[in-house]
């Protein structure tokens, strides 16, 4: 993946401070954007404490 510089150290930076690979960082980041959209259903997003969406 390519990416400007100064976005992959906002994401390295944020990253070491929520203890998280820069690899699972963008994993997360990339489900709460497609969460947002509504492109990614909240049961789909691997937390197990978010309710599944109602019908």
């Amino acid at each position: 993946m390519r990416v400007r510089p100064e976005v992959l150290a906002a994401v390295e930076h944020l990253a070491a401070a929520e203890l998280r690979s820069v690899n699972a960082q963008v994993e997360m980041l990339l489900r709460e954007a497609l969460l947002r959209r509504g492109v990614l259903r909240a049961l789909d997003s691997g937390s197990a404490s978010e309710e599944p969406p109602s019908p």
